[in-house]
């Protein structure tokens, strides 16, 4: 008889999904979620709190030092700056040309489903929209007045730009820097190796995340705002399923279809944390091993991209935008509508890295054509879902680019983008550890440690 099949982490991520999406409704519909109760204290912000934001800190944690020696290593593999030129380059102008396609699909498609018409709702929260950086500072920033400090708090334009001018100053300095490089490829090969540890404990992670938030949220804000909810998840779905897929086939000729398969794994952990740069580890670790993107091309597209690329933020403001001026009775126009279309595309490089980016985005946006800000507090009770449904989108944009940029680079192994099998991982494997490193690694330490007696 055959061994029985071992299931595959991604399968048991969905699962949790599933069992946390199940349990947190029926937590919530049957009202075991009432402030002070025994379920919501000890279970809801009690369990399932510490266990996903234990989880989230864990992916943060890998983040800055993963995209650092991955950066060094990407740099060094490049071996060309021409090369680097052009695929920043590359990077950037899909970015910004998926971002304004998303928008502007987004607007067409609540316009013409006039959402917001005749709603005479007044919400009681209110919103204040804080003020985003000027682009001007956004640019003098990108290079670190201090690269540690940097690291600290998590930017992570100054971290590429840092990562970046010290790989080709390791390149300048050539053989000299080689123990340097090697170093900083035993690191990220160590960084890879923490993130498989970390994505064992991902289906019970996840699971706590999902239920949390189906608890709080539940399904009565969607009932209030059904149009807007549609509408929106219409509009990222339609980007994700056909905008991006047919920019993945044109552009690179690669299988839409393989392509889904494989990023299933992060676009639930861009669910679950609703923050693109807490997936970066998982993403990283997908364009990769899974779909076949040399380090040296994902190692820069997949940060840049969890920074910059605002595809399902965009999408929201579009459809937030119609939908408010409905409410209000404003008609913007067609001026007004390629102002927001303008607006979304630069503010996704002047808000990067800003805590709060979509409401922020959303701010700015509302203010230059005319819209009360404090409309924002009619959609911000569903703001939360929306959040995570549009990290996964863009994610899914990072992971399409950086694909599109390797292919056109020669910088992608085409076996394993074709292998479905290639790169998926077991909880257990994750953990593995095999008894003739560990041994080699014993060896190694004492032959040190007998040379220096």
């Amino acid at each position: 008889m055959s061994e029985p099949k071992k299931m595959t982490l991604t399968v048991k991520v969905l699962m949790g999904m599933g069992l946390g999406i199940i349990l947190g409704l029926v937590i919530n519909l049957s009202g075991l979620n009432a402030e002070g109760s025994f379920i919501n204290t000890y279970i809801v912000n009690g369990l399932f709190h510490v266990v996903g934001k234990m989880f989230v800190n864990a992916l943060k944690m890998l983040v800055v030092p993963l995209v650092f020696f991955s950066l060094i290593c990407g740099v060094c593999g490049i071996g060309n700056i021409k090369t680097l030129g052009r695929v920043g380059s590359k990077s950037f102008v899909l970015y910004m040309l998926t971002t304004a396609i998303a928008i502007a699909a987004a607007i067409s498609l609540a316009a013409v489903a006039g959402i917001g018409k005749g709603m005479n709702q007044v919400t009681d929260t209110a919103f204040t929209g804080k003020e985003a950086p000027p682009l001007t500072e956004v640019f003098i920033n990108i290079i670190p007045k201090n690269p540690i400090h940097a690291m600290a708090e998590g930017d992570m334009l100054p971290l590429i730009f840092f990562s970046i001018l010290l790989g080709i100053s390791m390149l300048m300095v050539g053989r000299k820097a080689k123990s340097f490089i090697e170093g900083a490829e035993v690191a990220n090969e160590i960084m890879m190796k923490m993130v498989n540890i970390i994505m064992s404990v991902a289906p019970y992670a996840v699971f706590a995340l999902i239920a949390k938030s189906m608890a709080d949220l539940g399904i009565e804000l969607l009932g209030q705002l059904v149009g807007y909810v549609l509408v929106l998840v219409s509009a990222l779905m339609l980007h994700l399923f056909v905008t991006l897929m047919i920019v993945l086939k044109v552009f690179s000729g690669l299988s839409p279809a393989m392509f889904l398969k494989k990023i299933r794994n992060a676009q639930v952990f861009a669910f679950s944390t609703a923050s693109s740069n807490a997936t970066i580890p998982v993403t990283l670790r997908t364009v990769t091993e899974r779909m076949g993107v040399n380090n040296s091309v994902a190692s820069f597209t997949v940060p840049f991209g969890a920074t910059i690329n605002m595809d399902g933020t965009a999408i929201m403001q579009g459809v937030a935008t119609v939908f408010i001026a409905n409410v209000y009775n404003v008609d913007l126009g067609l001026s007004g509508y390629l102002t927001v279309i303008l607006m979304s595309v630069l503010a996704s490089i002047g808000t990067a890295g800003v805590p709060g980016v979509g409401l922020i985005m959303l701010s700015m946006v509302f203010a230059q054509v005319g819209l009360p800000v404090e409309g924002i507090g009619l959609i911000l009770g569903v703001d939360r879902l929306m959040d995570m449904i549009r990290t996964a989108v863009n994610v899914s944009g990072d992971a399409v680019v950086s694909s599109i940029v390797a292919k056109s680079e020669g910088k992608m192994d085409l076996a394993i983008y074709a292998d479905p099998q290639a790169g998926s991982i077991d909880a257990a494997e994750a953990i593995h550890i095999d008894e003739t490193v560990e041994q080699e690694l014993a060896d190694v330490i004492q032959q040190t440690h007998d040379r220096t007696q």
